[in-house]
């Protein structure tokens, strides 16, 4: 078995492990992170559902004249940067709670970032450039 992944514990007594889990207080800014991109996807998601029905049944320019006015942009970007963070920190605690690997745990949270960021950049510079083309 590798030793980056083997899931022998090292032997502790029950106080030694209860001073090394108290509470750190790290975790505070991520849970409220999560709380505000989801309720701020609320209503950028409802705006997203009374738009798609329109933009599924248009043309392509019609669906560029559309992104084209500002709010429009505006909104689009709140809710795929929105969506994107969100889950960002949905993985991360996803892959905190179940990636137990050493090597593994840091790499994937590091791709994850980098993925998400790039797509978050990737989306802002495509709908800027169909604004400012």
């Amino acid at each position: 078995m590798r030793e980056c992944c083997s899931k022998q514990e090292k032997i502790q007594s029950p106080l030694a492990k209860a001073r090394g889990l108290g509470s750190a207080k790290s975790g505070y800014h991520h849970w409220w992170m999560q709380r505000v991109t989801a309720l701020a996807l609320v209503p950028l998601s409802l705006w997203m559902l009374l738009h798609l029905p329109r933009l599924f049944a248009a043309t392509y320019t019609d669906a560029l004249t559309w992104m084209a006015h500002p709010w429009n942009s505006l909104a689009l970007l709140l809710f795929l940067w929105m969506a994107f963070y969100h889950a960002v920190l949905g993985l991360e605690v996803v892959i905190e709670d179940y990636i137990h690997c050493k090597v593994g745990k840091p790499f994937m949270l590091l791709l994850t970032r980098f993925v998400f960021g790039l797509a978050g950049i990737m989306a802002g510079y495509a709908v800027l450039l169909i604004n400012f083309g």
